[in-house]
């Protein structure tokens, strides 16, 4: 019997003509199994660590219908709308130029010394943020004070998800690394769900809102400390190797240096670059509508007190868990891109529909079930994101997966909650459609894209036939 490492280093080729794809993908639901004792330790290091980081950011998003109160002055309805949409926002805007930072640190320091950082940088701004007065003691300084904290956080959380997910995918051959690196999205929405449950847990029983952001601060320097046993990945050294090859060949002139092609490069596909933008434009707009758009609905028609509004997200955040759960074992069986195809178009449909369906909900267990779909539904890249990391060149991954991450969320924030604000203004639910449409017709087309590309990597195989 082989060992685990020596299966590892013969894994099933998808390319392979006597092997069937659904044997290839039966043996993927075991994925763990499969991978060395150094693999597995460091999937398990950056679940972890995921789950802590999410944890910390969307602590104060959950909390925020609570503390937009301590934090900003009182106005009227639509401006405090505004102000709203300003403070959810504050943590996106940023993120392209943490994107670019942590992305080249991460391109050329290493993806290990880059996710420490970004950690530490996120307990930091959670320890500043559990100290800070309130608009009442100091006046707007505390809302430029928390705004900065926010931004900090979303600018640490780019090398945070991008630099795991990468991570894995080059340390873990395909098809195992599609449900490894979907398990660190597993790890997210638990930990945005226990960030829910501590806020719960601290707005329902009367605690000091500021405990919650000790433990997040606690949590963070745990993972950060966890984080120090991983290595670097096996892709990350071999281009470094050859990066440092050309860079000797050129000093020592062995050859042209201006007709020496840099080898290590790989080309830069735009239509690949485009679809990976598009397709990274839908969660945001979940999420939106899911946690955020809702909120006021909740308080001035059924009369939701703030803590009661967390404690509703929290039980979506259950179900958010849950689905992704659903969607990384599917993953192990069938291919992403299939999972992320079926679910945007069921998605476009069932935004063709959700106006309807705000005008007649009358109970707010009506609105419930409509938000559950629209988690189950939603338009995220789970679990296909190792498919799309491996369609970047490997020299400048971080850098354009987290630039286009940050890119999509700041531009799709931005446009969702401030545009819905308008929006709805002048055309009233149905403004809805302006959004949610042309970003789910965006979403599939990307898919498309990747499709095609696996196809031509012989990576997208038929799950419903035997090869002879």
């Amino acid at each position: 019997m082989r060992t685990n490492k020596a299966r590892h280093k013969q894994p099933y080729d998808l390319q392979n003509q006597n092997t069937s794809d659904i044997e290839i993908w039966g043996r993927t639901m075991w994925f763990f199994a499969f991978l060395s004792r150094e693999q597995k330790e460091a999937v398990m290091l950056l679940q972890v660590g995921t789950f802590l980081e999410y944890f910390d950011l969307m602590l104060y998003v959950h909390m925020a219908v609570l503390l937009n109160e301590l934090f900003f002055p009182k106005t009227d309805p639509h401006t405090a709308a505004l102000l709203a949409a300003f403070a959810f926002c504050s943590t996106f805007i940023f993120r392209p130029l943490g994107a670019l930072i942590f992305g080249r640190m991460g391109d050329h320091v290493g993806r290990k010394s880059t996710l420490i950082a970004t950690t530490i940088l996120m307990s930091a701004s959670c320890v500043i943020m559990a100290n800070l007065p309130t608009y009442a003691q100091i006046g707007i300084t505390a809302t430029w004070l928390v705004t900065l904290c926010r931004m900090a956080q979303g600018m640490s959380s780019m090398g945070e998800i991008i630099g795991a997910e990468i991570y894995i995918a080059e340390s873990v051959g395909r098809p195992y690394s599609y449900p490894a690196v979907a398990s660190l999205g597993v790890a997210s929405a638990f930990g945005a769900m226990i960030a829910v449950g501590v806020a719960t847990i601290v707005t329902s029983f009367g605690m000091n809102w500021r405990f919650a952001f000790w433990i997040g601060a606690s949590v963070a320097i745990v993972g950060a400390l966890a984080r120090t046993r991983l290595r670097e990945t096996p892709e990350f050294i071999k281009m470094q190797k050859e990066r440092l090859k050309y860079l000797v060949e050129k000093t020592m002139q062995e050859q042209n240096p201006q007709n020496k092609k840099e080898q290590w490069k790989e080309p830069i596909d735009i239509e690949t670059i485009v679809a990976y933008f598009l397709i990274f434009c839908g969660n945001p707009l979940s999420f939106y509508l899911t946690f955020i758009y809702f909120n006021p609905t909740l308080k001035e028609q059924f009369g939701y007190t703030p803590e009661g509004v967390i404690t509703h997200n929290f039980y979506l955040s259950v179900i958010m868990a849950l689905a992704s759960v659903l969607w990384t074992f599917l993953s192990s069986k069938v291919h992403p891109l299939r999972i992320l195809k079926v679910r945007g178009a069921l998605a476009f449909l069932f935004m063709i529909a959700l106006p309807f369906l705000i005008m007649v909900i009358n109970s707010s267990a009506q609105l419930f079930v409509m938000q559950v779909w629209i988690v189950i539904l939603t338009l995220g890249s789970l679990p296909a994101d190792a498919v799309f990391i491996y369609h970047l060149p490997t020299y400048s991954r971080f850098t354009y997966a987290s630039f286009l991450y940050a890119i999509a969320r700041a531009l799709m924030y931005i446009v969702t909650s401030f545009g819905l604000v308008y929006l709805g203004d002048y055309f009233g639910v149905f403004g809805l459609w302006f959004i949610t449409l042309p970003i789910a017709l965006a979403f599939l087309y990307g898919v498309r894209i990747f499709e095609q590309l696996e196809r031509k990597r012989r990576h997208y195989p038929n799950l419903y036939s035997k090869r002879s």
